[in-house]
Protein backbone atom coordinates (compact mmCIF):
# COMPACT_ATOMS: atom_id res chain seq x y z
CA UNK A 1 0.00 0.00 0.00
CA UNK A 2 1.30 3.25 -1.09
CA UNK A 3 1.50 6.52 1.03
CA UNK A 4 -1.56 7.78 -0.90
CA UNK A 5 -3.51 4.46 -1.08
CA UNK A 6 -3.53 4.17 2.74
CA UNK A 7 -4.80 8.06 2.28
CA UNK A 8 -6.99 7.42 0.42
CA UNK A 9 -9.17 5.27 2.62
CA UNK A 10 -10.98 6.02 6.17
CA UNK A 11 -9.89 5.33 9.21
CA UNK A 12 -11.89 4.41 12.16
CA UNK A 13 -13.00 7.85 13.10
CA UNK A 14 -12.93 9.73 9.76
CA UNK A 15 -15.59 6.10 8.45
CA UNK A 16 -19.08 7.67 8.14
CA UNK A 17 -20.48 3.73 8.56
CA UNK A 18 -24.66 3.60 7.05
CA UNK A 19 -24.45 7.75 5.94
CA UNK A 20 -21.90 6.65 3.19
CA UNK A 21 -24.47 7.96 1.02
CA UNK A 22 -24.58 11.30 1.81
CA UNK A 23 -20.78 11.87 0.56
CA UNK A 24 -21.57 10.41 -3.06
CA UNK A 25 -22.89 13.43 -5.90
CA UNK A 26 -20.79 16.08 -3.67
CA UNK A 27 -18.85 18.48 -5.59
CA UNK A 28 -15.06 17.52 -6.57
CA UNK A 29 -13.55 20.54 -5.99
CA UNK A 30 -12.08 21.57 -2.76
CA UNK A 31 -14.11 25.33 -2.40
CA UNK A 32 -17.06 23.39 -3.29
CA UNK A 33 -16.56 21.08 -1.04
CA UNK A 34 -15.36 23.50 1.99
CA UNK A 35 -18.87 25.10 1.31
CA UNK A 36 -20.65 22.45 2.51
CA UNK A 37 -18.70 22.10 5.22
CA UNK A 38 -19.15 25.59 6.26
CA UNK A 39 -23.03 25.03 5.42
CA UNK A 40 -23.56 22.30 7.64
CA UNK A 41 -21.25 23.34 10.43
CA UNK A 42 -20.58 26.14 12.59
CA UNK A 43 -17.64 26.79 14.79
CA UNK A 44 -18.56 26.62 18.65
CA UNK A 45 -16.60 29.94 19.48
CA UNK A 46 -18.09 31.90 16.54
CA UNK A 47 -21.54 30.75 17.01
CA UNK A 48 -22.45 34.29 18.76
CA UNK A 49 -20.43 36.24 16.28
CA UNK A 50 -22.95 34.79 13.42
CA UNK A 51 -25.84 35.23 15.84
CA UNK A 52 -26.55 32.26 17.35
CA UNK A 53 -27.39 32.17 20.82
CA UNK A 54 -26.05 28.05 21.65
CA UNK A 55 -27.70 26.10 24.71
CA UNK A 56 -25.45 23.67 26.60
CA UNK A 57 -27.35 20.78 24.78
CA UNK A 58 -26.27 22.08 21.68
CA UNK A 59 -22.41 22.98 22.38
CA UNK A 60 -22.00 19.41 23.87
CA UNK A 61 -22.22 18.31 19.98
CA UNK A 62 -18.51 19.24 19.88
CA UNK A 63 -18.42 15.98 21.84
CA UNK A 64 -19.39 13.61 18.81
CA UNK A 65 -16.12 12.01 17.98
CA UNK A 66 -16.60 10.15 15.00
CA UNK A 67 -17.87 10.96 11.48
CA UNK A 68 -21.12 8.40 11.38
CA UNK A 69 -21.96 10.07 15.05
CA UNK A 70 -21.88 13.58 13.56
CA UNK A 71 -23.75 12.69 10.41
CA UNK A 72 -26.24 11.38 12.48
CA UNK A 73 -26.66 14.16 14.36
CA UNK A 74 -26.80 16.32 10.85
CA UNK A 75 -29.74 14.58 9.57
CA UNK A 76 -31.67 15.28 12.76
CA UNK A 77 -30.95 18.73 12.62
CA UNK A 78 -31.89 18.68 9.18
CA UNK A 79 -32.68 15.30 7.10
CA UNK A 80 -31.93 17.48 3.51
CA UNK A 81 -29.10 16.01 1.54
CA UNK A 82 -25.76 17.84 2.47
CA UNK A 83 -24.92 20.23 -0.38
CA UNK A 84 -27.85 22.34 0.89
CA UNK A 85 -26.75 24.74 2.84
CA UNK A 86 -28.62 24.81 6.29
CA UNK A 87 -30.30 27.78 8.42
CA UNK A 88 -28.15 29.12 11.34
CA UNK A 89 -30.02 27.27 13.82
CA UNK A 90 -29.66 24.04 12.13
CA UNK A 91 -26.21 23.47 11.66
CA UNK A 92 -23.91 20.85 13.78
CA UNK A 93 -21.75 22.53 16.45
CA UNK A 94 -17.91 21.80 15.60
CA UNK A 95 -14.44 23.42 16.04
CA UNK A 96 -11.48 23.56 13.39
CA UNK A 97 -10.98 19.37 14.28
CA UNK A 98 -14.63 18.69 13.45
CA UNK A 99 -14.60 21.37 10.41
CA UNK A 100 -11.09 19.28 9.57
CA UNK A 101 -12.78 15.78 9.89
CA UNK A 102 -15.62 16.20 7.18
CA UNK A 103 -13.47 17.53 4.30
CA UNK A 104 -11.13 14.93 4.68
CA UNK A 105 -13.97 12.27 5.28
CA UNK A 106 -15.55 13.68 2.14
CA UNK A 107 -12.33 13.77 0.12
CA UNK A 108 -11.10 10.20 1.23
CA UNK A 109 -14.63 9.20 0.20
CA UNK A 110 -13.76 10.39 -3.74
CA UNK A 111 -10.47 8.89 -3.47
CA UNK A 112 -8.28 11.78 -2.75
CA UNK A 113 -5.42 11.50 -0.61
CA UNK A 114 -6.50 13.73 2.47
CA UNK A 115 -4.99 13.71 6.13
CA UNK A 116 -5.98 16.09 8.76
CA UNK A 117 -2.70 17.74 10.66
CA UNK A 118 -2.85 19.13 14.24
CA UNK A 119 -0.93 22.26 15.13
CA UNK A 120 -1.01 26.05 15.46
CA UNK A 121 -2.36 28.72 13.70
CA UNK A 122 -0.53 32.17 13.14
CA UNK A 123 -3.06 33.94 11.48
CA UNK A 124 -5.97 34.09 14.88
CA UNK A 125 -4.11 36.36 17.08
CA UNK A 126 -0.73 38.87 16.41
CA UNK A 127 2.37 37.10 18.03
CA UNK A 128 0.67 34.17 19.09
CA UNK A 129 0.12 30.37 17.33
CA UNK A 130 -3.35 29.26 18.12
CA UNK A 131 -4.20 25.23 18.95
CA UNK A 132 -5.54 24.84 15.50
CA UNK A 133 -6.57 21.72 12.92
CA UNK A 134 -6.94 21.46 9.14
CA UNK A 135 -6.88 19.63 6.20
CA UNK A 136 -3.92 18.49 4.39
CA UNK A 137 -4.84 16.76 0.95
CA UNK A 138 -2.66 15.27 -2.31
CA UNK A 139 -3.21 17.75 -4.90
CA UNK A 140 -1.95 15.96 -8.01
CA UNK A 141 -2.10 18.18 -10.65
CA UNK A 142 0.30 19.98 -8.50
CA UNK A 143 2.05 16.90 -7.40
CA UNK A 144 2.36 18.10 -3.60
CA UNK A 145 0.27 18.05 -0.07
CA UNK A 146 -1.94 21.37 0.31
CA UNK A 147 -3.09 22.42 3.54
CA UNK A 148 -6.60 23.94 3.74
CA UNK A 149 -8.40 25.76 6.07
CA UNK A 150 -12.00 24.43 5.97
CA UNK A 151 -13.35 26.54 9.17
CA UNK A 152 -12.08 30.09 6.99
CA UNK A 153 -15.92 31.36 5.71
CA UNK A 154 -15.62 34.60 4.32
CA UNK A 155 -17.14 35.98 7.47
CA UNK A 156 -13.92 34.76 9.27
CA UNK A 157 -11.44 35.78 6.47
CA UNK A 158 -12.76 39.35 6.62
CA UNK A 159 -13.04 39.77 10.65
CA UNK A 160 -9.37 38.65 10.84
CA UNK A 161 -7.94 39.82 7.27
CA UNK A 162 -6.81 36.98 6.28
CA UNK A 163 -4.04 37.78 4.05
CA UNK A 164 -4.11 34.13 1.94
CA UNK A 165 -6.20 31.87 0.18
CA UNK A 166 -7.64 29.13 2.99
CA UNK A 167 -7.65 27.00 0.24
CA UNK A 168 -3.56 27.07 -0.28
CA UNK A 169 -2.45 27.58 3.50
CA UNK A 170 1.26 28.93 3.64
CA UNK A 171 3.14 26.46 5.84
CA UNK A 172 4.54 29.38 7.77
CA UNK A 173 0.97 30.23 8.73
CA UNK A 174 -0.31 26.85 9.69
CA UNK A 175 2.82 25.39 12.20
CA UNK A 176 2.00 21.23 12.76
CA UNK A 177 2.90 19.90 16.06
CA UNK A 178 6.33 18.67 15.27
CA UNK A 179 7.74 21.71 14.40
CA UNK A 180 6.33 23.74 17.05
CA UNK A 181 8.04 21.28 18.95
CA UNK A 182 11.51 21.66 16.84
CA UNK A 183 10.72 25.72 17.29
CA UNK A 184 10.22 25.16 21.15
CA UNK A 185 13.04 23.10 21.69
CA UNK A 186 15.61 24.68 19.41
CA UNK A 187 14.73 28.02 21.39
CA UNK A 188 13.78 29.63 17.84
CA UNK A 189 10.34 30.19 19.50
CA UNK A 190 8.67 31.04 23.05
CA UNK A 191 6.44 28.09 24.29
CA UNK A 192 3.87 30.30 25.84
CA UNK A 193 3.28 31.92 22.64
CA UNK A 194 1.22 28.31 21.95
CA UNK A 195 -2.02 27.29 23.11
CA UNK A 196 -5.35 28.68 23.59
CA UNK A 197 -7.10 30.50 26.27
CA UNK A 198 -4.53 29.98 29.34
CA UNK A 199 -3.40 26.69 28.10
CA UNK A 200 0.27 27.46 26.79
CA UNK A 201 3.52 25.86 27.04
CA UNK A 202 5.57 22.88 25.72
CA UNK A 203 3.49 20.33 27.71
CA UNK A 204 0.49 21.50 25.58
CA UNK A 205 2.53 21.49 22.50
CA UNK A 206 3.62 17.95 23.08
CA UNK A 207 -0.40 17.50 22.98
CA UNK A 208 -0.59 18.52 19.75
CA UNK A 209 2.01 17.12 18.91
CA UNK A 210 0.95 13.51 19.87
CA UNK A 211 -2.29 14.14 18.47
CA UNK A 212 -0.53 15.24 14.89
CA UNK A 213 1.11 11.70 14.89
CA UNK A 214 -2.02 10.60 15.56
CA UNK A 215 -3.98 11.98 13.08
CA UNK A 216 -0.98 10.88 10.02
CA UNK A 217 -2.24 7.49 11.22
CA UNK A 218 -5.99 8.03 10.34
CA UNK A 219 -6.96 8.39 14.44
CA UNK A 220 -8.45 11.94 14.59
CA UNK A 221 -8.85 12.18 18.39
CA UNK A 222 -10.78 15.56 20.15
CA UNK A 223 -8.57 18.26 20.76
CA UNK A 224 -9.12 17.42 24.64
CA UNK A 225 -8.39 13.45 24.23
CA UNK A 226 -5.29 12.40 25.80
CA UNK A 227 -2.99 9.56 26.15
CA UNK A 228 0.24 8.10 26.39
CA UNK A 229 2.41 10.45 26.15
CA UNK A 230 0.36 13.38 26.37
CA UNK A 231 -0.26 11.96 30.07
CA UNK A 232 2.79 10.80 31.46
CA UNK A 233 3.86 13.82 32.24
CA UNK A 234 0.48 16.42 32.18
CA UNK A 235 2.29 19.39 31.19
CA UNK A 236 5.48 19.51 33.02
CA UNK A 237 7.98 19.05 30.21
CA UNK A 238 10.96 19.14 32.68
CA UNK A 239 10.41 15.34 34.06
CA UNK A 240 10.59 14.16 30.49
CA UNK A 241 13.28 11.10 30.53
CA UNK A 242 15.67 10.60 27.83
CA UNK A 243 14.20 8.20 25.82
CA UNK A 244 10.85 10.03 25.37
CA UNK A 245 12.83 12.81 24.51
CA UNK A 246 14.69 11.41 21.82
CA UNK A 247 11.14 9.48 20.33
CA UNK A 248 9.90 12.92 20.14
CA UNK A 249 12.75 14.79 18.71
CA UNK A 250 12.70 11.65 15.83
CA UNK A 251 9.25 12.09 14.97
CA UNK A 252 9.54 16.12 14.84
CA UNK A 253 12.27 15.69 12.53
CA UNK A 254 10.11 13.07 10.47
CA UNK A 255 6.36 15.25 10.67
CA UNK A 256 7.63 19.05 10.66
CA UNK A 257 6.10 19.29 7.25
CA UNK A 258 4.31 17.11 4.54
CA UNK A 259 6.41 14.12 5.56
CA UNK A 260 8.14 12.42 3.03
CA UNK A 261 8.85 9.52 4.63
CA UNK A 262 5.39 8.29 6.21
CA UNK A 263 6.32 4.31 6.67
CA UNK A 264 9.02 5.27 9.18
CA UNK A 265 6.36 7.37 11.06
CA UNK A 266 3.40 4.28 10.32
CA UNK A 267 6.02 1.96 11.97
CA UNK A 268 6.61 4.08 14.56
CA UNK A 269 3.54 4.89 15.58
CA UNK A 270 2.14 1.25 15.40
CA UNK A 271 4.90 0.00 17.86
CA UNK A 272 5.11 2.03 20.14
CA UNK A 273 2.30 1.98 23.21
CA UNK A 274 3.62 5.42 23.85
CA UNK A 275 2.12 6.87 20.89
CA UNK A 276 -0.69 4.28 19.59
CA UNK A 277 -4.47 4.87 20.49
CA UNK A 278 -5.74 1.44 21.50
CA UNK A 279 -8.53 0.68 24.21
CA UNK A 280 -9.31 3.59 26.75
CA UNK A 281 -8.15 6.79 26.33
CA UNK A 282 -8.73 9.74 28.45
CA UNK A 283 -10.93 13.09 27.68
CA UNK A 284 -11.57 16.27 29.22
CA UNK A 285 -15.29 16.17 29.88
CA UNK A 286 -16.73 18.92 31.84
CA UNK A 287 -14.05 20.14 33.09
CA UNK A 288 -12.69 16.36 34.28
CA UNK A 289 -10.65 13.67 33.01
CA UNK A 290 -13.01 10.80 31.79
CA UNK A 291 -12.23 7.40 30.96
CA UNK A 292 -13.86 6.84 27.57
CA UNK A 293 -13.33 3.43 24.67
CA UNK A 294 -12.14 3.81 21.46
Amino acid sequence: MTDYTFFTRQGRISQPGQYAHLFDNLPTDIAGLCKIVQGTTVHVFWAERYGLKLTPERESEVQLRTMEKRLARTLELDPRPLTQARPLDKKLVGNCRDHTLLLVAMLRHQGVPARARCGFGAYFLPNHYEDHWVVEYWNAAEGRWVLVDAQLDEFQCNAMNIPFDPLDVPRDQFIVGGLAWQMCRSGAADPDSFGIFDMRGLGFIRGDFIRDVAALNKVELLPWDCWGLILKYEMDDNQLDPDDLSLLDRLADLTRGDVPDFEQVRQLYESDPRLRVEGEIQSYIDGGLQTVSI
